[in-house]
């Protein structure tokens, strides 16, 4: 049995290393702490939340190859409001499951990297066996049974120039990267599904609409023919009206038409089939937002998944100079093993020429790359750079952000003020079309006219819808800006 223990060397090389190396590293490594981020940098930058990257909905996987579905008795409903809405969408969204996916296999990624960290256990077990031809007498020949020889190592890294633990700290910060990432496709599902559920609800109040204008239309053609077959209006009034019947028709089916494609992207965007029979609930009711514009910029520097990416790729960007740093530094390893011989497999004597033997051997390694032509130098140069580019590419996320949310805050603030004035052209326009009508059974006005204040109170109408449209759109499009998940906004 022999025992080796190999510390001085060790011990010689780390004071080595220490006087030369080690302090130009550590101040190397302490200027690329998060902490010189972009709030040093810069006069803003976000203040981020940890609201910012957790998911919204529940686990969507029993397993990796089983999604979480209704059961038998809470199938599909069949009908839906906005909330209703985008909450089973966020549940049964088929692109938020793949989003979930990809945040799962991050976490198992961490998990992964972290047994680098802990101490490596490994065997071996093997069988030679020799013939030897010598002209010396006498000469020691090998077993006849040959040699069984079984090992076990423990070895634990003790440095490693911070690269397994570096990379067990980019690991974790894409499991938190994708987390966020998660949330943000959910706010865009709910936008999404917000949008086309506003889409909807403008659909079914612009057919409203063209119904009562057919049916106007439909009454003046009566009038019409009346006074025509009474020899008071010429064949004109009738060609007349009956053409703008025919346009109305027409686009009442287109707009029928464009219900029905809407209810369809609705379906989808649920995770239900497109020709499933489901109906969806609610109507344009507009409520005042009271925010300000300082509010809202507030709550997107601390809840915007997209920041909270942006600052964990610069993080990353960070991690991968260390891990391109480790290059400067030794590898010291610490290992423990025992090594077992024999003739037979359960490694006893058998056989002519028999041993056995025990060894138990432990001692550290070092292995340290003096010089690599530059490898590592312009490797540390090349992660410097790249550091640098996320940096100013987090800079401009920031600032597109701003932008993003003063933008919608405009829209809002200019459907608010349109939704106004079309509340005031629908009354006038309405006025205008039973003054002209009254006119026109009066004998004192034309045809014309009432096709022509028609026409009008149709579009003024429209206008409103749209406005209404796009202010509960703009509102939408806001809370996703600011990172907040409001999935009901009727």
């Amino acid at each position: 049995m022999s025992k080796r223990l190999f510390l001085p060397p060790v011990a010689g090389a780390l004071r080595t290393a220490s006087r030369a190396w080690l302090p130009a590293g550590l101040l190397g490594l302490l200027a690329l702490l998060p902490s010189a981020g972009l709030a040093a940098d810069d006069g803003f930058g976000p203040s981020l939340s940890k609201e910012a990257s957790r998911p919204i909905a529940k686990p969507r996987f029993q397993s990796q190859d089983a999604r979480i579905r209704p059961s038998a008795d809470k199938a599909a409903p069949r009908s839906f409001t906005m909330g209703q809405a985008v909450r089973y969408a966020l549940e049964n969204n088929e692109s938020l499951g793949a989003a979930e996916a990809q945040m799962r296999a991050s976490e198992e990624g961490r998990k992964a990297q972290r047994g680098y960290l802990g101490p490596k256990v490994g065997t071996t077990y093997s069988w030679f066996k020799q013939t030897r031809t010598t002209s010396v007498q006498n000469a020691q020949q090998p077993p006849s049974n040959g040699t069984f020889t079984w090992s076990l190592e423990v070895s634990q890294v003790l440095f490693d120039g911070f690269k397994n633990l570096g990379t067990y700290q980019k690991q974790a910060l894409q499991a938190e990267s994708d987390r966020a990432a998660l949330r943000r496709s959910e706010l865009e599902t709910t936008g999404a599904v917000q949008g086309q559920f506003i889409d909807y609800l403008c659909l079914l109040e612009l057919i409203h609409s063209q119904r009562e204008a057919e049916g106007r239309l439909q009454d003046q053609l009566k009038i019409t023919k009346a006074f025509h077959d009474a020899g008071l209006k010429p064949k004109l009034d009738v060609l007349q009206a009956e053409v703008d019947l025919g346009k109305a028709s027409q686009t009442l089916i287109a707009s029928e038409n464009k219900r029905d494609t809407a209810r369809a992207k609705l379906n989808t965007l649920l995770g239900l089939p497109a020709t499933k029979p489901v109906q969806y609930q609610g109507g344009l009711r507009v409520a005042k937002f009271t925010g300000t514009l300082e509010s809202c910029l507030e709550a997107a520097y601390r809840l915007r998944p997209d920041l909270y990416v942006g600052c964990k790729a610069v993080e990353m960007a960070v991690k991968d100079r260390l891990l391109a740093r480790s290059g400067y530094y030794p590898k010291i390893e610490a290992y423990y093993n025992i090594t077992k011989t024999g003739n037979t497999p359960d490694l006893e004597r058998g056989g002519s020429r028999s041993t056995r033997s025990t060894t138990w051997e432990a001692g550290a390694r070092l292995s340290w790359d003096l010089f690599q032509w530059g490898t590592t130098y312009f490797a540390d140069q090349q992660a410097g750079w790249l550091v640098a580019k996320m940096r100013s590419q987090m800079r401009q996320i920031i600032l597109d952000a701003g932008f993003d949310v003063k933008s919608r805050f405009l829209a809002l603030r200019e459907a608010d003020k349109r939704i106004a004035v079309a509340k005031a052209s629908v009354a006038s326009a309405q006025e205008a079309y039973e003054a002209s009508l009254g006119a026109y059974q009066a004998q004192v006005g034309t045809n014309f006219d009432v096709l022509d204040a028609s026409s009008k109170l149709l579009a003024a109408q429209s206008d409103l819808t749209t406005a209404k449209g796009d202010y509960l759109k703009a509102l939408s499009q806001l809370y996703l800006a600011m990172g907040e998940y409001r999935p009901d906004l009727l």
